[in-house]
């Protein structure tokens, strides 16, 4: 089976002593593509970096985090164009959005940022990579406004409830879903709304090194701080979750979400998949 991660944080910290081995790690699980996602400017710069360095199985995404709203500037969304405009390893703008659930920057700053990353991702015509959290309202509202001008989106790690995902799917969004799903806490509420998202607008994603799914075995992943780390080698199991919520089998999961992910990134077959 093969399977694209489309959200992977290759930039943090716990990683820098073994790319290399996280990435071969990922291919001997079947992983043949990662999107390795720009959360801000210097962070998106590096996401390129490691992208360029790794051609056979990375591409990266430039975006601001709605975290980081705050520092959004017009410099960096002409330092952002040129990047895109020089190197065809960037694949779609983002992460970016709003995040009304930790508000790190204010939220009138993070509804500036969204709404001009949108603006920049419709004049270089790349897709979008989208987070929302506990901002449904605002996020559709702005997003409306720039969709018919994107040539694709995906709401990243989905989380809200039924009418959310109706709202997304009826703007022609992709939906990614992460170890979240996975969660006896706080994910179940997601069971019953995973059938409905249609075949050719799912995605799956690891979040790595966030959200290890819970329902992997006990110890699994490397121990960071106080919990452990995920990888895009346990992306399969996420897979198989998914696949018994749909009533699918993880082979036809993997086929399908696949699929999608490559047409959605532009990404080429791989030999060794």
């Amino acid at each position: 089976m093969e399977w694209i991660d489309i959200c992977f944080n290759l930039t943090h910290e716990s990683f820098n002593k073994e790319r290399s081995e996280v990435l071969e790690r990922a291919r001997e699980a079947g992983v043949s593509w990662m999107l390795i996602t720009g959360a801000d400017a210097h962070q998106s710069e590096k996401c390129l970096e490691i992208a360029d360095q790794y051609p056979e199985c990375c591409r990266a995404t430039l975006g601001v985090h709605p975290h980081l709203a705050k520092q959004w500037t017009d410099a960096i969304a002409a330092r952002f164009s040129d990047l895109a405009g020089a190197d065809e390893n960037v694949v779609a703008m983002g992460e970016m959005g709003l995040d009304y659930n930790r508000d790190h920057s204010p939220r009138p700053q993070q509804r500036i940022a969204f709404e001009a990353q949108l603006e920049l991702s419709a004049d270089l015509g790349l897709p979008v990579f989208l987070h929302e959290r506990d901002a449904h309202h605002d996020f559709a509202q702005i997003l409306r406004r720039w969709r018919d001008n994107l040539p694709a989106a995906v709401v990243h790690c989905f989380t809200g409830e039924a009418d959310a995902l109706a709202e997304y799917l009826d703007l022609d969004c992709h939906i990614g879903l992460t170890g979240w799903v996975c969660d006896e806490r706080r994910g179940t509420h997601l069971h019953p709304l995973v059938p409905r998202i249609p075949r050719g607008r799912l995605m799956i994603e690891t979040d790595a090194p966030y959200l290890l799914p819970r329902s992997l075995p006990k110890g699994t992943g490397k121990k960071i701080g106080n919990g452990r780390r995920n990888e895009p080698a346990f992306l399969p199991h996420i897979g198989e979750y998914v696949a018994k919520l749909r009533d699918e089998t993880p082979e036809d999961l993997a086929a399908h979400t696949t699929a999608t992910a490559r047409a959605f990134y532009g990404l080429p077959e791989t030999a060794d998949a």
